[in-house]
């Protein structure tokens, strides 16, 4: 058989990549003459690009670039056919970067974002792809905008740094520096979220919390976003994904990008649909399945994929929780990795071991069906 693995990440235990080996494994330990060709799936989060690399192929870059904290990380980002950037901001300026105990919006930047675009660009990449799964930040892509060449200063008339506590000071900015390379360029953002930039629906108000923003760093930050818009580019602080990676996306649309949901970035870049179209089985998971997969999982564009070319679409993820009988409208079967009764850490800490056999089991069974 010709068999398609596009599994996305089983978040806390495998990646995207790691999840797809392991089934490769498995299906080649119960039939050693099937053809598997591999097409991990991220979600514009961590895992993006070795999603990208593993389906289109390229090189990983390395360099030294400011992290969400301001201190100089080892990073990477990767270049397809010379020309094309993939950049995950989980890489770069990522919550799981920052220890809980550190999260203030007021002590993170973007800053190295800017920093690995402005590498790129000297490599001769003219097109982005960007990621913008979990972000540290809330700084509307102030930090970015600096390394890319703006200037900022407060009401004082003091040149502002680069931090989020910055942007609270701001007064007047300074675009005519920003490399002209930019005007070039064509930006797609990998964006699973369709939040403007302010309001009780925007950045500071949904995600500001969950990185360590109080109720009144909450109140000062999205003021600060309005008025930041209002210098920038004050139409753009409404569209859907404004508001996601703590404004990020805004600073992006700015900057001519387009926003897409992640799974069908990547899908489209990694030629996902076509290699569906020759698969005789397609096999696909993620950690958690329940109602919510249906709603832009990469699953689920998986299965719309495999549905669109009559193809047949198995799911194997690490649970399947709530409103899981619904997924049975998109996959052909839907099995968890969990054999026996055991605690969630039990599951995450033998995840590879059970997907593993879970993933033997399903093919077995396949295999069995083909013969009757």
């Amino acid at each position: 058989m010709n068999i398609v693995i596009a599994p996305d990440s089983f978040k806390g235990s495998l990646t995207s990549l790691e999840a797809a080996n392991i089934i490769r494994k498995a299906v080649n330990d119960t039939e050693a003459n099937d053809r598997c060709v591999m097409k991990p799936m991220a979600d514009g989060g961590e895992g993006t690009i070795d999603a990208f690399l593993t389906s289109v192929g390229g090189r990983r870059i390395q360099l030294t670039c400011k992290g969400p904290l301001g201190a100089d990380i080892e990073t990477n980002y990767a270049i397809l056919n010379d020309q094309t950037a993939v950049i995950e901001v989980a890489s770069v300026a990522g919550l799981v970067q920052v220890p809980s105990e550190q999260r203030d919006p007021d002590r993170t930047t973007t800053y190295g974002i800017g920093q690995v675009m402005m590498d790129a660009l000297d490599k001769g990449c003219r097109s982005f792809i960007i990621g913008l799964g979990g972000s540290a930040t809330n700084d509307v892509g102030f930090g970015m905008f600096q390394a890319l060449g703006m200037k900022a200063w407060s009401r004082t008339g003091a040149k502002l740094g680069y931090k989020g506590h910055d942007l609270l000071d701001i007064d007047q900015l300074d675009l005519t520096g920003l490399d002209p390379r930019l005007q070039q360029v064509s930006i797609q953002v990998a964006c699973d979220v369709d939040n403007p930039l302010t309001g009780q629906t925007g950045a500071s108000a949904v995600y500001g919390p969950q990185k360590g923003a109080s109720a009144e760093q909450v109140t000062r930050y999205d003021h600060a976003h309005a008025y930041f818009a209002k210098l920038v580019d004050e139409e753009k602080r409404d569209l859907p994904g404004a508001g996601a990676a703590g404004g990020l996306g805004f600073a992006l649309l700015t900057l001519g990008a387009t926003l897409k949901p992640g799974a069908n970035v990547i899908a489209e870049i990694g030629k996902v649909e076509q290699a569906i179209r020759q698969a005789d089985l397609i096999i696909t998971g993620e950690g958690q399945s329940d109602e919510q997969t249906l709603y832009g999982k990469a699953p689920a564009h998986i299965a719309d994929l495999a549905k669109k070319h009559n193809k047949k679409v198995l799911l194997i993820s690490g649970s399947l929780g709530n409103g899981a009988e619904a997924l049975h409208d998109k996959f052909t079967g839907c099995f968890s990795i969990m054999n026996r009764p055991m605690t969630l850490e039990a599951c995450i800490e033998h995840a590879g071991e059970l997907l593993y056999e879970q993933t033997k089991h399903v093919m077995y069974l396949v295999r069995s069906l083909e013969d009757c």
